[in-house]
């Protein structure tokens, strides 16, 4: 099976002094689904960082999708991003556009075509039940329906991966829930690989998953 992700002696840290992740070694399946756990501070959020090029290594490798995020250029960076889908845990939406632009974004910056691109929003937002909101701006919408529409905006352009930073945090039980049904259907239909950072594992998850822990800067898959 492919490989997606392989670390090498893989070395993060945010000063010279203070290192996060510490020589880890681990590699993640094309089309596999993992949650990254940890206590607060562990690295969690570093670690996937440096998956979606926000932080390079320091030492060590890390090729994502084929690509050296080491000493990476902003071409390839740009190059691989494309191919990327990011649920932030604080939703990221443009506040000035309406919730259809906003899922449009990875359309747009990829180059679809306008008939395709309105055809994959309105699937989308039927999707995360969100059409009776269109037409509305992120400020208009509860916590709940803002992350859906950063998981629409995150599914919009098929990614190889997607990464998630605690995309349920704060959500209410039913947002919840259709999160973790979107994640589930991409990674079991699209075949998309899907990394969750997240303090909890849902007690109901219906997909096969791996699981890797963090702890004084080392990553081991819990078996």
């Amino acid at each position: 099976m492919d490989k997606v992700i392989i670390a090498d002696n893989l070395s993060l840290a945010y000063s010279d002094n203070e290192t996060i992740i510490n020589k880890a070694n681990f590699s993640i399946d094309s089309g596999s689904f993992v949650f990254i756990t940890g206590a607060s501070g562990s690295g969690k959020s570093t670690l996937l960082k440096s998956l979606y090029g926000a932080l390079k290594p320091i030492e060590g490798s890390l090729v994502v999708g084929g690509v050296e995020l080491r000493g990476v250029s902003s071409s390839k960076l740009s190059f691989l991003r494309k191919h990327l889908g990011i649920v932030f845990q604080d939703y990221k939406l443009v506040k000035e556009w309406t919730i259809e632009k906003n899922i449009m974004l990875p359309l747009i910056i990829n180059g679809y075509e306008k008939a395709v691109t309105q055809n994959q929003v309105d699937s989308l937002l039927k999707h995360v039940k969100l059409q009776h909101q269109i037409g509305k701006y992120p400020q208009e919408l509860s916590g709940g329906e803002q992350q859906r529409v950063a998981m629409a905006r995150a599914l919009a352009h098929n990614p190889i991966l997607i990464l998630a930073d605690e995309p349920t945090g704060n959500l209410d039980d039913y947002s919840s829930q259709l999160i973790w049904n979107l994640l589930e259907g991409a990674n079991e239909q699209l075949k998309t690989t899907v990394i969750v950072v997240t303090h909890h594992i849902p007690e109901n998850m219906t997909v096969r998953y791996k699981h890797y822990h963090i702890e004084s800067g080392d990553i081991r898959e819990v078996l």
